[in-house]
């Protein structure tokens, strides 16, 4: 999980936080590397730690959301000696945290520019460390940073005060991490679909990462949910409102839901329906993208748009493990509103 925190110094705030969450001070630990862990030197063999550097506006921030979608734990900016805390923390969790990202860069005071003592003492430690180092073309730099409208966080340091001066003045400062990195990424001509295929070959474990699904019902008197990627209008089914032995009840129970699934067409409906999902999920997995939202709308929300919605989610349920689903949930965003 990435966390950010508002704050006149954005560091010192996750200083404070992470040191109330150790039960330490940064400040009494010695600098440059991992604390030993309280087992005499060897952390927990089965954490993987993959720390994530490089130039800045070469993605580091778009990788550590990738990296938090395929499973890992991102933080950002952990001073060196809190590493091995961090870490014993995360094995004592309830799951445990098996894969651990770090994300570095210039503007940390806690970043020397080298990452040797660092991840050497987590190796000698038990602990499968890896550097991912992202770079980019100066030309390119130039183009993001104008777009994003930001100022470099070695621009000041440089010796004319240039955006190109201090894009030079971090090549030169971070070339030994980059000499050391087990895998340099250059993403000039990547976009962010194909970065993020690079990083799942990496770091995904195997296969690429599944899909969590969600299908949501509502009423279109109440308005089209705005994160729905798919809405599927299935007001053309005759309405139980209008029959009074159904109208208090909801289409998450038998009596209404055998009612709407009977009617001529809604059988057809639901495989078609399923198919285009099924089609949709199959190609946002292989674009990277890791959620999906399927509004089902009726004219209120309370039967029609429930009885189809829970019908998807019981066929949608039945491929999880295929590869291409991981997670349904069913939600009735307007059920009990009228």
């Amino acid at each position: 999980m990435i966390e950010r925190h508002q704050g006149t110094n954005p560091v010192e705030d996750d200083t404070r936080r992470i040191e109330q969450q150790c039960g330490t001070s940064v400040s009494d630990r010695p600098r440059g590397g991992p604390r030993p862990s309280k087992s005499g030197g060897r952390l927990n063999p089965q954490v993987e730690v993959v720390i994530v550097t490089g130039l800045s506006g070469a993605g580091r921030g778009t990788a550590a959301k990738v990296l938090e979608d395929l499973g890992w734990y991102v933080t950002d900016n952990l001073p060196p000696e809190l590493i091995g805390r961090l870490i014993e923390l995360g094995a004592a969790t309830e799951p445990p945290i098996r894969r651990l990202a770090l994300v570095m860069d210039v503007r940390s005071r806690f970043f020397t520019g080298d990452l040797s003592a660092v991840t050497e003492q987590l190796r000698a430690q038990g602990v499968a460390t890896r550097v991912l180092f992202l770079e980019a073309s100066d030309d390119v730099l130039v183009k993001r940073y104008g777009f994003a409208r930001r100022r470099h966080p070695l621009q000041s340091e440089s010796a004319d005060g240039t955006l190109v001066a201090g894009i030079a003045a971090e090549r030169v400062r971070l070339a030994a991490v980059r000499a050391a990195a087990d895998l340099v990424i250059d993403t000039t001509e990547l976009s962010i679909h194909q970065l993020h295929r690079k990083l799942e070959e990496a770091y995904g474990g195997g296969a690429p990462a599944a899909l969590q699904l969600t299908i949501q019902s509502f009423g279109f008197k109440h308005g089209v949910p705005l994160d729905a990627d798919m809405v599927l209008d299935v007001r053309f089914l005759p309405n139980p409102h209008w029959i009074p032995e159904l109208r208090e009840h909801t289409g998450r129970e038998g009596v209404v839901s055998e009612y709407v699934l009977s009617r001529p067409g809604a059988d057809d409906y639901l495989r078609t329906a399923h198919h285009l999902i099924d089609l949709t999920t199959s190609g946002y997995r292989q674009e990277g993208k890791r959620y999906m939202t399927v509004a089902v709308g009726c004219t209120g929300g309370r039967h029609r748009s429930v009885a189809i919605a829970e019908a998807l989610g019981e066929v949608t349920g039945a491929d999880i493990g295929e590869g291409v689903v991981d997670v349904v949930r069913v939600v009735h965003r307007d059920l009990g509103r009228e």
